[in-house]
C-alpha cells in the first residue's frame, strides 16, 4: 500500500506485543497500512517469553512468532551497535528497544513501560513514546474507514473465544486500552 498514511513508522515493544488482543489490534491496523511496524529479533524473543508468561504456559510462543514473522517480513531491524545508548535510559536492557527504533528511523516507540523510555531521551532521535492506547487511537484516527474494516476483519479472525463487540469492548476497557474501546463503542454497528 503506498500513500502518507503508509510512510509512519513505530517500533512496537514486547511488552505490547506479548498480549494477544494488543497484539492483533496492532497488526491488524498495520496490515491494514495504517501504518509500518517495526521489531528487532531481540524484541521477538522477549515477545515469546511475554506470550509464555502471560499464557502461563498455555499458548505456543514460536509459533506467535512465526506469524508475525510472516506477516510482516520487512518490520525486523537491525539495531546498530555504533548506536551507543549507554547509561541513556533508565534500565540498560531497554536500550536494544531504542536502539531499533533509531535503525528503523521510527516515529514512535509503542510501550507499555512509558517511564522506561523518558520523552526528553528520544528526543534526541525525533522519536515519540506512546502507550498502546495512545497509539492504537492514533493510528485509527488516521482513517477510521480503514481501522473499522480492520477491526472487523480481526474480530472475524477470533474464534477462540468468538467476541461480541461489546465483549471486545469490556475485555479493551480490563486492559487499559479505555479509549479504544470508545472507539469501538462508537462505531460498534460496524465492527
Amino acid at each position: 500500500m503506498s500513500g502518507p498514511m503508509n510512510r509512519y513508522a513505530a517500533i512496537i515493544d514486547a511488552c505490547v506485543l506479548g498480549g494477544g488482543l494488543k497484539r492483533n489490534i496492532i497488526l491488524s491496523l498495520a496490515e491494514a497500512g495504517l501504518f509500518r511496524p517495526y521489531w528487532s529479533a531481540r524484541i521477538l524473543d522477549e515477545t515469546e517469553k511475554a506470550i509464555l508468561a502471560i499464557s502461563k504456559g498455555t499458548a505456543d510462543p514460536g509459533r506467535q512468532r512465526r506469524a508475525i514473522e510472516r506477516a510482516f517480513p520487512e518490520a525486523i531491524v537491525s539495531p546498530s551497535e555504533s548506536a551507543n545508548l549507554f547509561g541513556s535510559l533508565p534500565d540498560s536492557d531497554d536500550e536494544h528497544v531504542l536502539a531499533a527504533a533509531i535503525a528503523a528511523r521510527c516515529d514512535t516507540l509503542v510501550t507499555d513501560n512509558l517511564k522506561d523510555f523518558p520523552q526528553d531521551v528520544l528526543d534526541r532521535w525525533g522519536i515519540e513514546v506512546m502507550s498502546p492506547d495512545d497509539f492504537i487511537t492514533n493510528a485509527m484516527d488516521l482513517d477510521h474507514a480503514v481501522a473499522i474494516g480492520a477491526l472487523r476483519d480481526m474480530r472475524a479472525r477470533l474464534k477462540d473465544p468468538k467476541y461480541t463487540v461489546s465483549a471486545l469492548v469490556l475485555k479493551l476497557e480490563g486492559q487499559g486500552l479505555l479509549q479504544t474501546a470508545d472507539f469501538l463503542r462508537e462505531y460498534e454497528n460496524l465492527i
